[in-house]
């Protein structure tokens, strides 16, 4: 219990840019998560409250905390709710989340929030394209038409978004041998911090790398997965993009 006092203090700090729902939403978060370290725990309450946590939705009503604490410690294979990502994005998210047994579609959109925040258009400092952010190369090898429109392009959300789930299912392939019950060491957490840092880093560490963006990058998209699964509010400007 005290990990989560601490981890409230930490929240507290930031008075009045935290709600109180954003507030119990995050000391759930990290007290039951606790083993994948206190240190997130101000990241995990602001994503939640800064993508709708802090919303409480139309009722108003207070979040399930044990159903949150228990989709962010998952495998992210949860019932996606089509409705928390922009129009026209929740088929091609719901396929790529078919593809393999790892992988399901609430991981896929918690990541392209992570990756691009739904924008179709956005670049990448390494030349990345699209929702998905893939680099160049592995966009140009698991990429295809899958919107037949007569063209593959990073820059169609079903084409990048289906060549990601490609892609994960490919990376949770290769490092499912590694995966164990420690922290930080299941499949999803391992395919989330190959596609971030590379495979090789987490084949040589043999869990995600010990570095602060592996493991932040890893804990974003899981404090995110409650959101693609209905259990907190998407935000409303998430909402409003359009999918082209």
């Amino acid at each position: 219990m005290s990990t989560a006092v601490k981890a409230g203090a930490a929240v507290g700090g930031l008075g009045c840019l935290m709600s109180p729902i954003a507030l119990t939403v995050g000391i759930s978060s990290v007290f039951v998560i606790g083993g994948f370290g206190v240190l997130f725990a101000p990241l995990i309450a602001l994503i939640l409250f800064f993508t709708g946590g802090g919303g409480g939705g139309d009722t108003g009503d207070p979040p399930d905390l044990d159903r949150i604490a228990g989709i962010i410690q998952g495998d992210g294979q949860g019932e996606f709710d089509p409705t928390s990502v922009p129009e026209g994005m929740a088929d091609a998210i719901t396929e790529a989340g078919a593809l393999c047994a790892d992988i399901g579609p609430v991981a896929i959109a918690a990541q392209i929030d992570q990756e691009s925040g739904f924008q179709t258009d956005r670049t990448g400092p390494e030349g990345e394209q699209g929702v998905s952010q893939l680099p160049p190369e592995v966009f140009a090898r698991l990429g295809k038409d899958d919107d037949d429109n007569g063209e593959t392009s990073a820059l169609d959300p079903a084409d990048s978004i289906l060549a990601q789930g490609r892609f994960m299912c490919e990376l949770a392939e290769q490092v499912s041998p590694l995966a164990s019950p420690e922290p930080l060491s299941d499949v999803m957490s391992l395919t989330l911090a190959a596609y971030d840092a590379g495979l090789e880093p987490v084949l040589e560490a043999g869990r995600v790398p010990r570095t602060n963006a592996s493991q932040q990058y890893v804990m974003a998209i899981r404090a995110k997965f409650a959101i693609y699964e209905g259990a907190v509010p998407a935000s409303p400007s998430t909402q409003d993009i359009e999918g082209q």
